[in-house]
Order: C-alpha cells, then structure tokens, then sequence
C-alpha cells in the first residue's frame, strides 16, 4: 500500500488514485477510467437525489409541516438509510436486462465502452429534465439506456442469429413501469375517498394557512409518509446505483470484484453437489424441445462449474481468468435454469423444484453482491442530492400539477401511497419510478377533490411528454454512444 506519510504535501485526490494504483495494480489508464467512472456514478445517483426525492419533501413543505430545509435534510438521512436495507434485488434485476455475452465479455474497453454509455446517457437526460423542472424518472432513463446497449450490441456481436436483449425481463420490468403510476392515480382517489367518509375534521381537506402550522396529528402523519417515501425511494432507486458501481469495479477490477471472495468455497462445491442430484431425478424425456435443450444446458454448465472449483479451497486463490470463468458459468447457469425451473413438463415435486430454485440462488449470491464500501458511497450520494438540488422539482409537485393549493389529505394520500407502491415493488426485485408514481398519485387527490378540470394541462402535458420521450431518447442515445464507443477503442 503506498505510505500517504511520505508525501503529505499531495492532494487527496492524488493520494485516492495512487492508492487505487497500488491496491488493484492498475496502470494509469484505467486508474484514472476507474476514478472518472465511479465519480459519474454518483453524480447520477447525486442527481437522482435532487431529481426523484424532491418528490417527497413536497408535500410537507407545501403543507407547512416542516421547514423547508428541514425537510430535505429529513429526507436525505432516510433515503441513506432505504439504500443499506434494500438489499440488492433491484439492483440485480436492471443489470440482468443486459445481454450475457456484454456480462461475460473479458475485453476490458469493452466494458468501459458499456459503462461510459449508460452514464452520460443517464446524467445527461436526467440533469436536463431536472433543468426544465419536469419530473422524470431515473429509472426509466437506467432502463432505456440499457436496452439502447442491448440493441447496439446486436450490430457488433458476432452471432447475428440471437437477440441481445432479455425481452421477458424488459416486458416485466416495463409492465412494473407502466402499471405503477396507474395504480398511484387510482389509489390516490381511493384514499381520498375514505377520508372523506371516515374524517370528520373537514381541516385536512382545505388549504394550509400560510401563516399556521397544521395541528399536530395532520402533521405526524405528512411526516411518517414522508419518511416512507424518502425510504422507501433509497431502498428501490438507490440499488440502481448499487448496480452501476458493481458493473464498473467487475469491468475494471475483475481480480477483485467478478465472485465474492468472502464466501466460503466448501459451501458451494456442497451446493453444486446437491443441484446436481436434484437434476439427476429428472426424466428427460418428458420435457419438450426447448426445455429439454436448457436442461441439459444447464447440467454441461453445472458439471463444468463442478470441475472449476474442485481443489479450490479459498476463491482468493483463484487467478484472474479463473475467477473470471467462474463467474461467466454462474451467469449462463441462471440463464438456462430460469426456464427449466419454470416448465411445465419438468417431472419434479414442488418441494425439490423449491429446492433447485434456492440451489440456483445460492449459486448467484457468487456474483450477485455489494461489499459495503459500494453501498455506502451511494447511500451519500443520494442523501447529499437531495439536500441541494430539490427546489425546482418541489415547485412542480406543490404547486404546478393540480390548480389548487395542495392540502392536508392530498398530500398524505399520495405519499401514502407512493410509499406503499414503492415498498412492494422493492420487496419484489422491481425497479420503480417514485416520480411517476408520486406524481401520478397527487394528480389522482386532485381529481377526487374537483374532478379532471382540478389539473393543470401545460404539466400535465409536459411530463406525458417527458415520459413518453424519456425511453427512445434513452435507448438511441445510450446505443449511439455504445457504437461510437466501441468504435473508438
């Protein structure tokens, strides 16, 4: 490790790169793509704070709940805590979106062509919808530049024969997309609804008094729903950033972060032990074409995977390219399992279906993984943008979506809500959009209020736009960038 102590008059940007240098033995060149990648990575995640986060503070400042600052720095603190309890699900399911061959191609510029594309496609799109004040969703923007990759890729890959874009995960992924500010406008006017029958205070349905705090219990429960969408937007949005630093460190520093070199290697021979038995009980002969093809796929890959880890005791141990080959086998086995695990025909109990399922998932906790240091990193990130840059979006929520002054029930409803759709969509590996949602959910309140004629088309005309926008400007930009990269290098 470089002795800092021998040149204090350095900067401490000098130093973190010399120690990058020593620590993974990079030459300068990717030293310095290392540092610029992992700093674009939290500049997007940076600006998905200010950008999405916005749109939960709205709602207590618009109410006079809490200060103004107050407010954001709330919100930061709790969308930092959302990040280091969301796991990594979300963070897994995005990068699964890109084709296994870009997931397994050893060509480090490659990689870096990769990565550089999703991040100027994801800040340049972001920063300047935040710059207009129109709420757009970071994941959407994430998404489409990775199948802006998928499809670029299909004009570089060797085999032409194949599709590089993990259409089963796109259509889930989209239908979580499309699904979720529909069912934040609906739920909105439903809760909306029910306070209405069940509140007998009418103060909570009229517009806050400038001048006044809300009665203690109006306020309570703004904050609760506050910190539940602040939550539970670390918790979701924050995995993408997760996602994206684990795609630069496995590009750039394979020795180091392609498996979790924590894990005890005895542990997985066990494992692959037991998978294989499991498959042994199968009749062949009873799945169809296709199945039958992946399952007998996945039994190669399986009995290969076997062979690279006998003798190994330690994954430390392993070179590189080993390393490298390990992770590549776990990857194309969850490939061709997903399908043999969801057949039909497959003549196996439920119990050992169940079983084979967490076998397979055992096997991707190998590469599907954050040390702490990742999470961290992202976690500040996020909690920092959405200390600074909320004031644009804030305006749009509170004051430009519906042509009345947000209230009390408004406010809570759609935040309730938001905080609700965003958990469960967390809980179940899916990336959503808090902006939509939230947005889609103040937009419901105020049509239960007063009808359709209670919005403001030119907003709501200008976010349809920007959603409807976001995804093909994404996908032609990041695919762009992707070809002329690889071109480049």
């Amino acid at each position: 490790m470089f002795n800092n102590s021998l040149t204090p008059d350095v900067s401490p940007a000098i130093r973190f790169a010399r120690n990058l240098f020593y620590m993974f033995g990079l030459d300068t060149t990717l030293t310095a793509l290392l540092i610029f990648c992992l700093f674009a990575a939290c500049i997007f995640e940076f600006i998905n704070g200010f950008h999405d986060t916005a749109n939960a503070v709205a709602t207590v400042i618009y109410t006079n709940s809490l200060k103004p600052w107050v407010a954001v720095v709330w919100s930061g603190i709790w969308n930092a805590i959302g990040v280091f309890a969301g796991g990594i699900a979300v963070a897994m399911g995005i990068s699964n979106l890109l084709p296994v061959e870009i997931l397994t191609d050893t060509n480090i510029h490659h990689s870096i062509a990769l990565i550089l594309s999703l991040l100027l496609t994801a800040i340049v799109w972001n920063l300047g919808t935040w710059y207009l004040g129109i709420p757009c969703s970071s994941s959407h923007t994430l998404i489409g530049s990775i199948l802006g990759v998928g499809l670029a890729f299909s004009f570089v890959a060797e085999n032409n024969t194949v599709t590089y874009v993990n259409w089963s995960k796109a259509y889930e992924i989209g239908a979580s997309l499309v699904l979720s500010p529909i069912l934040g406008f609906s739920l909105a006017i439903f809760v909306m609804y029910m306070l209405r029958q069940f509140v007998k205070k009418k103060t909570i349905f009229k517009e806050p008094d400038t001048t006044m705090p809300p009665p203690f219990w109006i306020r309570f429960i703004l904050l609760i729903t506050c910190t539940g969408v602040s939550f539970s937007h670390g918790s979701n949005d924050g995995q993408k950033g997760v996602g994206l630093i684990m795609l630069i460190l496995i590009a750039i520093v394979p020795a180091r972060f392609a498996l979790d070199n924590s894990k005890d290697a005895s542990n997985y021979k066990e494992n692959i032990i037991e998978t294989q038995y499991l498959m042994n009980k199968v009749n062949v002969a009873q799945l169809n074409k296709s199945d039958s093809f992946e399952f007998v796929t996945t039994k190669i890959l399986i009995s290969d995977l076997q062979k690279k880890v006998t003798g190994v005791s330690n994954f430390t141990d392993l070179t590189d390219a080993q390393k490298y080959d390990i992770r590549k086998n776990i990857i194309l086995i969850n490939k061709s399992s997903k399908k043999v695990a969801e057949s039909q025909d497959l003549n196996l109990s439920n119990e050992d279906k169940a079983q084979f399922k967490t076998k397979i998932s055992t096997l991707k906790s190998l590469t599907d993984y954050a040390p702490n240091w990742v999470i961290v990193m992202i976690s500040i990130s996020l909690g920092l943008g959405t200390m600074i840059g909320w004031k644009r979006i804030v305006k749009t929520i509170g004051e430009k979506i519906g042509k009345q002054h947000l209230t009390y029930a408004q406010g809570a409803s759609s935040e309730l809500v938001a905080a609700t759709t965003i958990s469960l969509s967390t809980w179940l590996g899916l990336p959503v959009s808090t902006t939509q949602v939230l947005s889609s959910g103040i937009a419901g309140s105020m049509v239960a209020s007063k009808g359709v004629k209670n919005l403001q088309p030119a907003t709501i005309k200008s976010i349809a736009i920007a959603w409807a926008l976001t995804l093909p400007v994404s996908i032609i930009m990041s695919g762009g960038l992707f070809l002329l990269f690889r071109w480049l290098v």
